[in-house]
């Protein structure tokens, strides 16, 4: 009876029934740098392990590559990032995330991220990526990232700098508290029990901030986010909590959205949910925040308020279709 419930419940708002809920698998890249000096390199070797192990709890396939592993045949790693990238590329099922921990360089037209051996470009990394249409996450957490925003801004992809600039080419510690808070629920602003792409920016950006200004220094960083394609992105002061308090006359739009539906550890229940079920609910929570955008424009607020019920019992439906499912 009880499936029977779900069968119908889920054929009244056009969702299909899935037994099988593991059909969304996470492909976590994790690149560690050059890094110029020894401190340094416990530094990022560091942040690198602490993404291996979200990787790791979030059952995610990982791939490690550059910190102490030694290279076979001579292979570069430059040569077995893009290798990699080359076969991920091809899949069309779950999200991408890549993850550069180390130092990056900015020569006034090209911005680069140091491996061992040949460095690799935002120019690079946009040819390599260009045949991937998965959902992607880029987290540049080092100095002079920014271009890599402007060369790998797009549809359907959240990406990550340290720096608004080429130019912030000093030491970024930005890196390194989002690879604290991409495993720690101090991040989970909203309380859902899990952290997105969006949470742990907002954390990180918010602790260096905070390192600054305790330290009484001039800050060297300011990290960026850009989730809606236009190659802009947004800084944290943008937020209160992870809701948007500002308006741009040259954004339409303010990054953020997508980047929140973005969760390397998923809670209990978004693990339960299939798919199909979660595109299903991303795009219903976008189209409730950009009527929210609108509601301004309605001369008749009676119409507003009945488009925005009729999104939120669609959610609702939903939410207890995956309930019904698993009690």
């Amino acid at each position: 009876m009880r499936y029977l419930q779900l069968f119908l419940l889920c054929f009244a708002i056009g969702l299909p029934v899935y037994g099988d809920v593991n059909d969304d698998q996470i492909t976590l890249v994790i690149v560690t740098g050059i890094a110029g000096a020894d401190e340094y390199s416990e530094v990022f070797l560091a942040r690198s392990e602490k993404w291996r192990v979200a990787g790791m709890e979030a059952n995610a396939d990982v791939f490690f590559i550059g910190g102490d592993e030694e290279t076979e045949d001579g292979v570069t790693d430059r040569e077995r990032l893009r290798a990699v990238l080359e076969e991920q590329v091809n899949r069309e099922d779950g999200q991408l995330w890549l993850v550069l921990n180390g130092h990056g360089t900015f020569n006034g037209e090209r911005g680069k991220f140091n491996l061992k051996g040949p460095d690799i470009s935002g120019e690079d990394l946009a040819n390599w990526l260009e045949p991937c249409r998965r959902p992607m996450a880029l987290i540049s957490g080092f100095s002079a990232s920014a271009p890599f925003i402007n060369r790998l801004s797009g549809k359907n992809r959240v990406i990550l700098s340290a720096t608004k600039s080429g130019y912030e080419v000093n030491y970024s510690r930005f890196g390194g508290y989002v690879s604290d808070a991409i495993g720690s629920l101090e991040a989970d602003f909203d309380k859902d029990g899990q952290v997105s792409l969006l949470e742990a920016f907002l954390k990180g950006a918010r602790d260096t901030e905070e390192f600054y200004s305790l330290e009484g220094r001039l800050a060297s960083e300011h990290a960026l986010i850009d989730d809606t394609g236009d190659a802009r992105g947004t800084g944290a002061d943008w937020y209160r909590g992870v809701r948007v308090i500002k308006k741009s006359k040259k954004q339409s739009q303010a990054d953020g959205r997508r980047a929140h539906q973005f969760h390397l550890i998923r809670s209990e229940f978004e693990r339960k949910m299939p798919k199909a079920l979660r595109e299903k609910r991303d795009g219903l929570e976008l189209q409730v925040l950009e009527l929210r955008d609108q509601k301004e424009s309605f001369d008749d607020e009676s119409v507003y308020y009945e488009r925005l019920e009729k999104l939120f019992i669609e959610l609702a439906d939903l939410y207890a279709a995956v309930e019904l499912q698993f009690e």
